[in-house]
């Protein structure tokens, strides 16, 4: 992913998990994926695998295209 790609990718995230009313904990508890690794990826310093996304997307009940969009 480009640099404007990775930020879009985690305003979005950060955007639509705040919407929802949950934390960066209940994603990490949905997914398995480490709390960390998600403030990382919130803050655009982590390049998300397609299977990292399609977890997300799914915990947040939105598609994967509505993270990259």
């Amino acid at each position: 992913m480009k640099d404007t790609e990775i930020q879009r990718f985690a305003k979005n995230m950060k955007k639509l998990r705040e919407a929802k009313g949950l934390s960066q904990g209940d994603i990490h508890r949905a997914t398995g994926i480490d709390r960390a690794y998600i403030s990382n990826l919130e803050a655009g310093k982590q390049n998300p695998t397609l299977e990292t996304i399609a977890k997300i997307a799914e915990a947040l009940g939105v598609s994967s295209g509505e993270l990259l969009k």
